[in-house]
């Protein structure tokens, strides 16, 4: 079975960091551009950023820039998103994805993960 698999999430205190995995099952993430999303209750799913194939070169969405770090590392078919100094509003699902040609988005990706669930509450 082709599946992509978060985890990591949980119960922050703002200020605090959390690390989620996302490991691929039944394909490898070799040729991969693969992204980080997430979705608040009430909001549209929104992109967090992304990292190439290689992990050397990543964008990531202003809400998060500085605090956020997108990793790979492929000889564990897994990529990573660390949070630092989280906020309340970073609170969501969080979702990875992956697509062969570009950055996933919301409309155009090949796998899509099942989500975690972040929450940033004192």
């Amino acid at each position: 079975q082709l599946q992509l698999v978060e985890s990591g999430g949980g119960l922050v205190q703002p200020g605090g960091s959390l690390r989620l995995s996302c490991i691929a099952s039944g394909f490898t993430l070799d040729y991969y551009i693969m992204g980080w999303f997430r979705q608040a209750p009430g909001k549209e799913r929104e992109e967090v950023g992304c990292v190439d194939v290689s992990g050397g070169s990543t964008r990531y969405a202003d809400s998060v820039k500085g605090r956020f770090t997108i990793s790979r590392d492929n000889a564990k078919n897994t990529v990573y998103l660390q949070m630092n100094s989280l906020k309340p509003e970073d609170t969501a699902i969080y979702y990875c994805a992956a697509r062969a040609r570009g950055c996933p988005t919301v409309y155009a990706y090949d796998y899509w993960g099942q989500g975690t669930q972040v929450t940033v509450s004192s």
